[in-house]
Order: structure tokens, then C-alpha cells, then sequence
């Protein structure tokens, strides 16, 4: 067994057992106590265990400086010795492997929001009426959804080594997320929106830099295949390097892991990624942009979720905002209708849509059990103010509950 994959097996039965021994571990693997000793302090200088007298802990949340080592191969060559069946690889353990867990790669953003009685013209400065500064992106929103709508949720994102970093960890930590992993770069600083929100109309302007969203690196990505190997659902979007992204789509092929995709921002980079994609949920605009079809109503929508589907996705989900979701897996349509709500930020509806489905989908619902439980979850979501701030899964019950009625 290579050293990689050792450690990669090391790292999956920590994940089971939360704890192991250095003579259990020589024993299985039929090394020694010393090579054991070894890759345990190697994974200890990663941040990835804890050492303990005689074995590790498992250290279940970790932001980890640049500490990893460069791939001795490719990422592909990785992929192609995983893919043969003579060669060991981490496995899920049937009766071991915990039910309905959802991985996540994506964004880390801090949002500076600034409330402006107007917007400013070219050159000149006003006074805020109020600002506030929170956590946001895509990824770490669609990780809080998911652990709040019930699933065991791990997300991998990176940040910079600046004062936003520690920010991130923290409020990372004191979230429901079961685990995470935050890499850092000195190389570009953490990702961050600058938001005006008039009073006037209540617009937006919003300014976007990914920074080192945009940095993840292939020995990244291959760190996270004992996770993604015990996972039932890989969940992605358009907001982090689409190399990365890529990669982590074929590492889940491989491993067999079901894959949701959210377009979102939208870019045609998505069109390389279509055919290791399970479920496709762009929103009304999104899907226009992939169709070329713009979306007006359900019948238009029907039309672009049918050319979407030409491009090689498996299954659509087209959110569509107050008209609900259309729903198309190229037998039948179905169209999922929106829950009633009294809306007072609509920022994270889609992030908390594709958490819920994500996590419907892990815990075995059906696609058109788990697009109704998601889209419960987001008519709850809009009516908290703040993108990262998600209802929990018996709100969501409650009302599922009071439509059957």
C-alpha cells in the first residue's frame, strides 16, 4: 500500500471511531509500530489528529496552513489507481458508515453589508445609515442548511492567513456543521462581498472577490477522499477554482458518490462538468443562461430544463423563486408549488434549498420527496434575516405538516 493510501485508511477508521491504537493500527495494516508512530505524527503536523498515549484522536475541525505536502503523482493517476479493483482504497463499512452524510467543497466569504439611503455616484462618499459584517459564501451557507435540515455535514473551503481567517474558524465552530476543514494560502486573502443596500428600493450592489476560494489545490482535494468515500452526497458550486471543482466531481464518480451540482454564480465552465453531475439546480437565471432559453413561465421553463438535459445533465431542478421548482429526471416533470411565506431576506433561499435537498437526499427521501422537503426548508429560511441563518429540521416538519392538512 502506498504511503498516501495508508495514511487516506488511517484517516477513514479515525473517522469511524473517533479514536485508535498504534498497536491496532500495525496489526491491520501489517506495519510496523514505528511507521504507525510515523503517520501519525505526519497527520498530527497537518492538524488533521490529535496524538494520544499509545494512538490518535480524530480532529474533527482544523484550519490548516500550507502545511500539506505536494502529490508525489497527478490527480488523474490517483483516480486511475482507485479505479482498480486489485488496489485498496478507502471503502464505506456497511453497518458502520454513518447514515446521510453530505459533503461539501465550496466558498468562504465574509459579507460587508452597508445600508445607503441611495446609491453613490462616481466619486463620492455617504454616510452609511447601519453595516454590519457577517459570514457568507455559497459553500459555508449550503453547509449550514444541510446540518440544520438533519444531515452529518463535513465542508472543505480555504481562507487567507488574515484576521478574516480566524473569523471563519470561529464561526465555523460554533455552528451544527459536524466537521470541517478550512486550508489557508499566504497567497491571495480570504474571500469577501462588499454589499450597498439601498433604502430607497430596497436593490442591491454587490461586489464579489473570491480570493482564495479561487487557490484549492489538487493534493487539496485528494486529502478529502476518506471523507468523500463515507459520504452519501457531494455537494458543489461555481465559487471555487473550477480545476478543483472538476477534480472533486471525478473523485466522486469514482467513489461513487452521488453529486449535486448548483450553477451558481453562473459560468459556461459548467459545461465541463456536466457529465459527472448526478442533479443539476440552477435557478431561473442560471438555467436561461445554460438553455438559452429564457424562463418567463413553467412552460418555458419545461423548455429549458429539456435542452439542459441535452448538454448531458441526469436530473434538473429549476428553482423558480414564489412559483416553486420545476422538476425533470427525463421520464416526467413535476412541478414542486412554493410554500407560503412572509419573506424578509430572500439572500440565502438558494443555498438553503440545495443544503435541504442534499440532505433529503442522503437520508434516502426521493427526488421529489427530498425537492418538497427543500423547498419547505428554504420558505422557512427567507423569513430569518441573514443568508446563514437556517431554520432547523422540526420547523420544517411542522410545516410540511400543515400543508397536508
Amino acid at each position: 500500500m502506498f504511503l498516501q493510501e495508508r495514511r487516506q485508511q488511517i484517516l477513514a477508521w479515525l473517522n469511524q471511531h473517533e479514536s485508535i491504537t498504534v498497536n491496532w493500527l500495525a496489526h491491520t495494516l501489517d506495519v510496523t509500530k514505528e511507521t504507525v508512530r510515523s503517520d501519525l505524527n505526519a497527520l498530527a503536523q497537518q492538524g488533521l489528529v490529535q496524538r494520544c498515549h499509545g494512538g490518535a484522536l480524530i480532529v474533527r475541525r482544523n484550519m490548516q496552513a500550507p502545511l500539506i505536502s505536494e502529490m508525489s503523482e497527478s490527480f488523474d493517476v490517483l483516480l486511475q489507481r482507485m479505479k482498480n479493483p486489485r488496489t485498496q482504497r478507502p471503502t464505506r463499512y456497511k453497518g458502520e458508515k454513518m447514515a446521510g452524510k453530505v459533503c461539501i467543497l465550496g466558498s468562504f466569504n465574509v459579507d460587508i453589508v452597508a445600508k445607503v439611503a441611495r446609491f453613490p455616484k462616481g466619486g463620492e462618499s455617504l454616510m452609511a445609515l447601519g453595516s454590519t459584517l457577517g459570514p457568507g459564501g455559497k459553500g459555508a451557507n449550503q453547509a449550514m442548511a444541510a446540518s440544520h435540515a438533519g444531515a452529518i455535514v463535513h465542508f472543505v473551503s480555504k481562507v487567507g492567513t488574515d484576521q478574516f481567517s480566524q473569523f471563519a474558524f470561529d464561526h465555523l465552530s460554533a455552528s451544527d456543521i459536524h466537521s470541517f476543514k478550512l486550508y489557508q494560502t499566504d497567497e491571495e486573502p480570504t474571500g469577501s462581498a462588499i454589499i450597498y443596500v439601498s433604502q430607497e428600493d430596497g436593490e442591491n450592489m454587490i461586489a464579489i472577490y473570491s480570493g482564495a476560494n479561487k487557490t484549492i489545490t489538487d493534493a487539496e482535494i485528494a486529502e478529502l477522499t476518506p471523507e468523500l468515500a463515507q459520504s452519501d452526497v457531494l455537494l458543489v458550486q461555481l465559487e471555487n477554482n473550477i480545476s478543483a471543482t472538476l477534480n472533486v466531481l471525478k473523485l466522486a464518480q469514482t467513489l461513487g458518490v452521488r453529486v449535486i451540482m448548483n450553477p451558481a454564480p453562473f459560468s459556461r465552465d459548467v459545461l465541463s462538468c456536466m457529465n459527472f453531475i448526478d442533479i443539476h439546480t440552477p435557478n431561473e437565471t442560471e438555467a436561461s443562461l445554460l438553455s438559452g432559453i429564457e424562463i418567463t413561465d413553467l412552460a418555458s421553463a419545461k423548455d429549458a430544463a429539456l435542452a439542459i438535459v441535452q448538454l448531458g445533465a441526469q436530473c434538473v431542478i429549476i428553482t423558480m423563486g414564489s412559483q416553486g421548482a420545476l422538476l425533470y429526471d427525463q421520464r416526467q416533470f413535476q412541478h414542486i408549488s412554493a410554500f407560503p411565506a412572509l419573506s424578509v431576506d430572500t439572500t440565502g433561499a438558494g443555498d438553503a434549498f440545495n443544503g435541504a435537498l442534499a440532505a433529503a437526499l442522503a437520508d434516502g427521501q426521493s427526488i421529489a420527496q427530498a425537492a418538497t422537503y427543500a423547498s419547505a426548508f428554504a420558505s422557512l429560511a427567507v423569513e430569518r434575516e441573514g443568508a446563514s441563518n437556517m431554520p432547523d429540521r422540526e420547523q420544517v416538519l411542522t410545516r410540511l405538516a400543515q400543508r397536508r392538512i
